[in-house]
């Protein structure tokens, strides 16, 4: 039933999106944590229903390496856009912060681009091989997998552009004033481009698992 992955997609979205407004918004340093075990948990939670993607550049990374069809990830990113905005209203709602938006220009542009292309590759690259990877079957160990990636990623490069590494986290940081709309297209392009990098990256280095 495509409804019930569309749910699931909905409510890891808006918790992983969630945790990444309160934890900005609270300046907590343990924010990493906070967000690569919630991705973790909820990877866990949904991840035999829809696969527990929670990130539209992970969809179109699994649309690519043909793990999903066309349909469903249009369903997906439904979900996973919509669940980040009312996400981040709500942060906005019961949060009483102010934040101001992350200044880019020039070489930060450049940056940027390419330290979230990297971060959303390497989180595309590693959901694949653990979580549709035939080689990998009914394991135990993907959502760990998938979320000391993003905890590593926002460790690394979350002080340089906040290392949003997906779409659904980019419009809400938007939506929270943490980043503006003028520069929104070098995280969504990154993020994008990146997705599409991973699929074929495992379709090359898998040719046997269709």
């Amino acid at each position: 039933m495509a409804g019930r992955k569309y749910v699931i997609e909905a409510i890891g979205t808006f918790f992983l999106v969630f945790t990444v407004g309160a934890t900005a918004y609270i300046g907590t340093p343990l924010a990493p944590l906070a967000v690569g075990s919630i991705l973790m948990v909820m990877v866990y939670a949904g991840g035999h229903i829809s696969g527990g993607h929670y990130n539209p550049a992970v969809t179109l990374a699994a649309l690519v390496r043909r793990r999903i069809d066309l349909g469903d990830a249009i369903g997906y990113w439904v979900a996973q856009l919509v669940a980040g905005v009312v996400a981040a209203l709500v942060v906005r709602v019961v949060i009483p912060a102010h934040a101001t938006p992350r200044p880019l220009s020039g070489r930060a542009l450049g940056a940027v681009f390419v330290v979230e292309l990297l971060f959303t590759f390497a989180l595309c690259f590693v959901v694949l091989n653990v979580a549709t990877s035939r080689d990998n079957p009914n394991n135990s160990f993907y959502g760990l997998a998938v979320g000391f990636t993003l905890m590593v990623a926002a460790i690394t490069i979350g002080g340089l552009s906040g290392a949003a590494i997906n779409p659904a986290v980019t419009l809400a940081a938007v939506v929270l004033g943490i980043f503006a709309w003028s520069t929104i297209w070098v995280y969504l392009l990154a993020q994008v481009v990146a997705g599409v990098l991973a699929g074929f990256a495992f379709r090359a280095l898998n040719p046997d698992d269709k």
